[in-house]
């Protein structure tokens, strides 16, 4: 059984409120491992922010079979949303997190004020379109409705999808922020905005939904076989990354990790672990 603590998104206010409170602790609180003078001082944990699958699965892995020879003490703690581990590694309770790409983490940081940066690439997981309905791309037609979601990255890299596989057609100059508003001809499909981590669940009441790559693996969905248009990995922007707050990028335990997570028996791990569904995309760290 893991030890690592989960945070709901029901939770999330709550949890909130508590990282207010707890990132002025004592260095006995948990919370306050970080970002309490610990940086650098190898005995202390690396208290890392990850999404259950794969960034949590990754990392336990790390945590189970190199971490210890590497004199490297490894904390997870699992977030279920797209906010707090931003939010808990900006204010110290963690010292870095793992579940985002570029263009989201530069959409949250201009929004929140928050300084949080790349250190390292890690893996993509491609975004899919799934149905319950259609068996093919041709089977989604107008007066049918797609589900996309609503955060400003992720809707764009979505609509992006769909524009790529002839579904609807974007204005000239749309980007990653391309925003339903953006559409210059829906081919007569309707779209209903919803929160990432829920779409999943919508499949039974849309015709299709464009989802995020770790919630569709948590729904037992495989991106590699079961989904009807698929984000190609040459190329792709949205590589996931280990982050930290700015100015602790060289914390001797995050450069650690940095090598042990860009190791050949992670790049081993992903790829049996997944097949398909989550790519190595290992980098330079940033």
């Amino acid at each position: 059984m893991r030890s690592n603590i989960k945070f709901t998104a029901a939770a999330a206010a709550t949890a909130a409120l508590a990282l207010g409170l707890t990132a002025c602790g004592t260095a006995s609180d948990p919370g306050a491992q970080a970002g309490d003078g610990s940086q650098g001082d190898t005995s202390k944990a690396l208290v890392v922010a990850a999404s259950p699958t794969p960034h949590a699965d990754i990392l336990n892995y790390v945590k189970d079979n190199l971490a210890k020879e590497a004199g490297l003490k490894l904390e997870v703690k699992e977030f279920t949303d797209y906010v707090l581990p931003n939010t808990a590694t900006q204010q110290g309770q963690v010292d870095a997190n793992f579940f985002q790409h570029k263009p989201y983490l530069d959409d949250f940081n201009k929004k929140n004020g928050t300084t949080i940066v790349p250190v390292v690439d890690v893996h993509l997981e491609p975004l899919g379109l799934y149905s319950k309905k259609a068996k093919g791309i041709k089977d989604i037609k107008a007066g049918q409705t797609v589900a996309v979601p609503n955060d400003t990255t992720n809707e764009g890299r979505a609509l992006a999808l769909l524009a790529d596989n002839g579904l609807i057609t974007l204005k000239d100059g749309a980007g990653t922020d391309a925003k339903l508003s953006d559409i210059a001809d829906a081919k007569g499909l309707k779209f209903k905005e919803l929160e990432a981590a829920t779409l999943p669940r919508a499949l039974n009441d849309v015709d299709a939904a464009v989802i995020n790559g770790n919630y569709a693996i948590e729904a037992d969905l495989k991106p590699a076989t079961d989904s009807l248009a698929l984000e190609k990995a040459e190329g792709n922007p949205y590589a996931n990354f280990l982050a930290v707050k700015e100015g602790n990028e060289d914390d001797a335990r995050v450069q650690k990790l940095v090598k042990l997570l860009g190791s050949p028996e992670v790049k081993k791990f992903i790829e049996d672990t997944y097949a398909g569904s989550v790519v190595p995309a290992f980098g330079a760290a940033k």
